[in-house]
């Protein structure tokens, strides 16, 4: 198969790459002719913010000291379930809940997964609430506006579905998360779509086609590469390459022929607990963010941030970065970095008091 001399020869100039590195340390930069490990994007287990928790929940986390000044706040919500909040919950056995998920629409707006409260909460660019649309499923942890306005929310857990909900806020039907290409619902890492296709991501790795965003199912149910990305020209991967010194590749694949267009290093500049975002804008422009520490960190009182390199999409050169504090609450988030066509970093910031939304710009 194409892919799998794609993902060979990608393997095998890692290998090289990595040996030559530890032969010299003076070694900082990938060449972008050399392929990276065409493995999973090293998002953690569940979901692109899964691991969010290892690093702040729990500690006194405060933002990096390069905290993006010019954030804007779109929305503000207390905790509750009127028309201003969203839903938290805390039982004193089990894990905090609260807002899952969020997604961009075509149009500006945020849709956000408020599972606690089962809906579904349209936001408008400007930030006014444009209503809500009930949960067909029952245990929701991701959602994706589709060019169209249609919403879609995958339960990977209980009912192990795709929802399709359309731009009149009507189901449209289901697609089974489980069959071919993906044994076990719970294997699911990401939801996405690329046109009229819906796609699962498998445990950080291959992409796998549920079917059309109408709800009609795909028999052949056909795998790809990576995340598309907005422009259709490619699929994408990011990898931990070392965390300690905060170093990050970055892999896009022509989606046309399958070819390997580049492998870049990205640095981060301090140590990376985990990679939290792999999305792209409609230009092709990447973004890649990382939980990482910051200055002044240490075991006994961890610090912790978020940064977001933005890099050409057609050469895998960075071009901007933007850091902001990390969410330091329990609540598991299945996503809480997201970015718009127009290349806005969506950060749902959570607080005791409620929940923002927020607009940042890589520089």
């Amino acid at each position: 198969m194409v892919v799998g001399g794609v993902l060979m020869a990608a393997l095998a100039l890692l290998a090289w790459w990595l040996s030559a590195r530890a032969e010299s340390p003076r070694a900082e930069r990938l060449d972008d002719e050399v392929g990276g490990q065409r493995a999973a994007p090293g998002l953690g287990a569940g979901g692109d913010a899964s691991l969010q928790a290892r690093g702040a929940a729990g500690s006194q986390a405060r933002g990096p000291t390069s905290a993006d000044a010019g954030v804007e706040v779109v929305a503000t919500f207390g905790w509750g379930s009127g028309d201003d909040q969203l839903g938290r919950d805390r039982q004193p056995e089990g894990n905090p809940e609260g807002p899952m998920s969020f997604a961009p629409g075509p149009d500006g707006s945020v849709w956000i997964l408020d599972q606690v409260n089962q809906r579904l909460v349209k936001i408008g660019p400007a930030g006014r609430r444009l209503g809500t649309v009930p949960l067909p499923l029952q245990a929701a942890q991701d959602v994706v506006v589709t060019k169209d306005g249609s919403a879609l929310v995958m339960d990977r857990l209980v009912d192990k579905a795709v929802a399709v909900i359309g731009p009149d806020g009507k189901p449209r039907g289901e697609l089974k998360l489980e069959g071919k290409g993906v044994p076990e619902g719970g294997a699911t890492t990401g939801l996405f779509e690329d046109g009229d296709d819906v796609l699962v991501e498998r445990e950080h790795g291959d992409l796998v086609r549920l079917g059309k965003v109408s709800g009609k199912a795909d028999p052949e149910r056909g795998e790809v590469p990576g995340r598309p990305s907005k422009d259709g020209a490619a699929y994408l991967t990011a990898m931990l390459v070392d965390p300690a010194a905060g170093l990050v590749a970055l892999t896009s694949v022509s989606k046309a022929t399958l070819a390997h267009r580049f492998t870049s290093q990205l640095s981060f500049g301090s140590a990376v607990l985990a990679l939290v975002l792999l999305d792209s804008d409609a230009s092709g422009l990447a973004y890649v963010g990382a939980q990482r520490e910051v200055a002044g960190s240490t075991p006994e009182a961890p610090r912790v941030g978020l940064s977001v390199l933005c890099v050409d999409g057609a050469d895998g050169r960075p071009v901007g970065q933007v850091s902001f504090p990390a969410n330091a609450v329990p609540e598991e988030s299945f996503r809480e970095l997201a970015v718009g066509g127009d290349g806005a970093i969506l950060f749902l910031r959570r607080t005791e008091q409620g929940a923002q939304l927020e607009r940042h710009r890589c520089r």
